[in-house]
């Protein structure tokens, strides 16, 4: 990363997503497509690389990928194939660090969502396919004290840290519907997600609170990487 560059990101990446909320087209975003540039992607990018050594040190397979398009960095541009809703841009920042294993939003990973309402990171498997959900169910109901432990301790109740919390109205096929941790198996993700203070985001210790934060509950994600035969 050049010396020069700040990974975090200042006030004007919230004055352009509010701009960008009241003029959603691409007449708009063309003419104002520097600002997103310096302001959104700039800053984004430099995150990231910023944030590859410090996965290293927790979480070695997640992939920190600074490309322009295609990487670590989702794209800005909504895909509005099967939406009524035909507006063209996100009006959030999407970031994830993605397991080197995986080759989408469904693969185990670390997420940073930034918008105008609020900003949160995530750590696990977001809507995974039933083949994984069922690997990830099944490490649940035969290690359920180990998977008890992650969800009680410490940092991660004290962390802020809750579960994604859609779930099947009745038990997937072949799990018991009186196994103690059932409402656990019942869930279509394993993620756990967290607030952060929106002030963070201009902060220079954006990278290293997202580092702690995310080490310090490392055991969420390297439990739903174990049941997929893979290491965090």
């Amino acid at each position: 990363m050049p010396e020069t560059e700040t990974p975090h990101f200042t006030g004007e990446l919230w004055q352009f997503l509010v701009e960008l909320s009241q003029n959603n087209d691409r007449a708009w975003f063309a003419a104002h497509k520097k600002r997103y540039e310096k302001h959104v992607r700039g800053p984004a990018l430099a995150f990231i690389r910023a944030m590859a050594p410090r996965l290293e040190r927790f979480a070695p397979a997640l992939v920190a990928d600074d490309r322009k398009s295609g990487g670590s960095l989702m794209r800005v541009y909504r895909d509005t194939r099967f939406s009524n809703d035909k507006t063209p841009y996100k009006t959030n920042v999407g970031i994830q660090f993605r397991h080197r294993a995986g080759k989408d939003v469904h693969a185990p990973g670390l997420y940073l969502h930034i918008d105008l309402d609020h900003v949160f990171l995530g750590f696990g498997a977001y809507t995974p396919p039933t083949p994984v959900l069922t690997q990830i169910r099944e490490a649940i109901r035969d290690r359920p004290e180990a998977w008890s432990r992650i969800i009680s301790s410490a940092p991660f109740t004290e962390g802020g840290w809750t579960q994604h919390d859609l779930k099947l109205k009745r038990p997937p096929k072949g799990f018991a519907k009186d196994d103690p941790l059932i409402e656990e198996i019942k869930r279509k993700s394993f993620i756990a997600t967290t607030e952060l203070d929106a002030e963070l985001v201009e902060s220079p210790a954006l990278c290293d609170t997202v580092a702690e934060q995310c080490a310090s509950v490392r055991a969420y994600p390297a439990f739903v990487c174990a049941a997929l035969g893979l290491e965090l």
